[in-house]
């Protein structure tokens, strides 16, 4: 490929590894772990994977001879940055412990294991991508590995190649797969170990063992950067609303962290919009009633952040979007014209839900019956709540200044940041946190163990002081309802309200509302200060109180 001065130079980065992975390594075990909640239910399903000891790796003056050995590597899911340092981290920590061993990587995603397609790790090519964003590596994909006839398909190439484990580098849902996968082989003693690593921008894959899915620290620095420079656009025209949706479906983790690092005007939190069981037209109101106090003091500017996933999360729209999705998935919604479709979805839901999609604009309406992800929810990433809460708010201002309550003008001008920061150059924590995930792969898979994700603790400290180790998946389980089938998935972590970022944040933003208390990150660092180019995410310095 052709390198920018910026890669070139970016190539040379030796990532920080813990002192339990840098030169000799002994595996370290705790107690028996249950699942998070519905321990019959899940020890039942996992009778082969359940009740695993977590382990940690420290260092030791043992050194320890290991035979060669095979692994295969998969990419799943939307991409996040790091992921290229997790192989590389995987691909050094294999050929350290035995140089004849092999890293094959699984071509776009699951359905590369399935499909046969793969080509083997070299020097040459892991040295292409060191320290870059994307997964171009060896692509990914959203194949889902839950059917026998999938695992059975797999077997035939694992056995052609002589892979010993498969890593799986996803999100919960490909993590909750890669559990089943370990489980499936290790019920058939197949030999296979199955072990997975923690990968989402959305930051929703975290809990007592995982304090941060990689992506999650480059993603929200990118998004800050580029939120500073609206705010800083916003500050000097002063005559623009910016109404930003940051991407997250179920969580709002990135909308809060940016505003940790930017302190907007606004910040919606989906959760607390639940909690609260506000409607619309409060979420509406209270954003009207901010833009009208900025411009009582003649401010007629200011940014507004939205989480993806807010439409799901007001209890109205919930119950709509729930009736839609079952309605749409009928034999009979496949056979509505698209001209004829409002009036057919306005026909056939119930009284309550229809009067609010009839309150919707057309073109929200439109988006939130647009053809469902496989999952069969709506895709709430092409739903502009940007431009319906924009329109919701100018329509009510226009109202109070016929009653004399609003004196100012109001312009709105609408951002969707997403896919911009899912493959951007990885910033030096997750550089190195996600090295240190691919090494201690490696050792999981060299000690043995499967049906376990890769983890890296105390995060805030220096990287040397990290701890490394592994969490079986089962530990983070639960039973949850998905296409009306109780189902075991690891649980989601939602912004919780009475944690630190979140009360950090509601202390603040009543003066944020008011002043023009922007912050101007600027573009992530990577040569420079320490406190400038490895610092971690506000969330997770709030965490865990440093």
């Amino acid at each position: 490929m052709e390198k920018s001065a910026l890669q070139i130079a970016r190539a040379a980065y030796q990532p920080k590894l813990p002192a339990g992975l840098r030169g000799n390594v002994k595996i370290v075990e705790g107690a028996p772990t249950q699942s998070v909640d519905n321990q019959e239910e899940i020890k039942a399903l996992f009778p082969n994977t359940y009740g695993m000891p977590l382990v940690n790796f420290e260092p030791t003056d043992e050194k320890k001879e290991y035979a060669p050995i095979n692994i295969g590597i998969i990419l799943s899911g939307g991409q996040a940055p790091g992921g290229h340092n997790v192989i590389c981290g995987l691909y050094d920590g294999l050929k350290k412990q035995n140089p004849n061993s092999k890293l094959y990587g699984f071509l776009m995603g699951p359905g590369g294991l399935v499909d046969h397609n793969y080509l083997e790790m070299t020097d040459e090519l892991i040295d292409e991508y060191r320290n870059t964003g994307g997964f171009d590596m060896i692509g990914s994909g959203r194949t889902k590995l839950e059917e026998e006839a999938q695992f059975e398909k797999g077997m035939e190439v694992i056995r052609q190649l002589g892979i010993n484990a498969i890593v799986i580098i996803g999100g919960d849902d490909s993590n909750t797969n890669a559990c089943v996968l370990a489980e499936y082989y290790a019920a058939k003693k197949y030999g296979v170990q199955v072990i997975g690593c923690p990968k989402t921008i959305d930051g929703d894959l975290k809990n007592d063992q995982i304090e941060t899915s990689f992506g999650f620290d480059t993603a929200c620095k990118t998004y800050a950067e580029v939120i500073g420079n609206i705010q800083r656009d916003a500050n000097s025209a002063r005559k623009y609303w910016h109404f930003i949706k940051l991407m997250g479906r179920s969580a709002s983790h990135i909308a809060l962290e940016c505003a940790l690092q930017v302190q907007p005007n606004v910040c919606l939190i989906s959760e607390e919009v639940e909690a609260k069981e506000q409607s619309l037209d409060d979420v509406v109101t209270y954003i009207a009633e901010v833009v009208a106090k900025r411009a009582a003091a003649g401010n007629n500017f200011g940014t507004v952040l939205i989480p993806e996933g807010l439409i799901e999360f007001i209890p109205s729209l919930k119950k709509l979007i729930a009736e839609l999705n079952d309605l749409l998935s009928t034999p009979e919604a496949t056979q509505v014209e698209a001209a004829d479709q409002r009036a057919w979805v306005l026909s056939h839901l119930s009284a309550e839900n229809a009067a609010i999609y009839a309150s919707l604009p057309e073109g929200v309406a439109k988006q939130l019956t647009a053809e469902r992800d496989p999952h069969g929810n709506v895709q709430v990433s092409l739903i502009e709540t940007e431009k319906l809460l924009s329109e919701m708010v100018a329509e009510k201002l226009a109202a109070w200044k016929k009653e004399g309550k609003y004196t100012g003008k109001f312009a709105a001008l609408h951002h969707f940041f997403g896919y911009e920061g899912r493959c951007a150059a990885p910033s030096n924590f997750d550089a190195d946190y996600c090295y240190a995930l691919g090494a201690s792969a490696a050792q999981l898979v060299a000690n043995g163990k499967t049906g376990y994700m890769a983890i890296v603790k105390n995060t805030t400290a220096p990287a040397a002081e990290w701890v490394a180790g592994g969490v079986p998946i089962t530990m983070m389980m639960n039973m949850e309802r998905r296409h009306g089938e109780m189902k075991p998935v690891i649980r989601k972590a939602l912004v919780e309200l009475d944690g630190a970022p979140f009360k950090a944040f509601a202390a603040q933003r009543e003066a944020w509302a008011e002043q023009t208390a922007f912050v101007y990150p600027g573009p992530i660092q990577y040569w420079g200060p320490t406190e400038v180019c490895d610092q971690c995410t506000k969330t997770l310095a709030l965490e865990q109180a440093k």
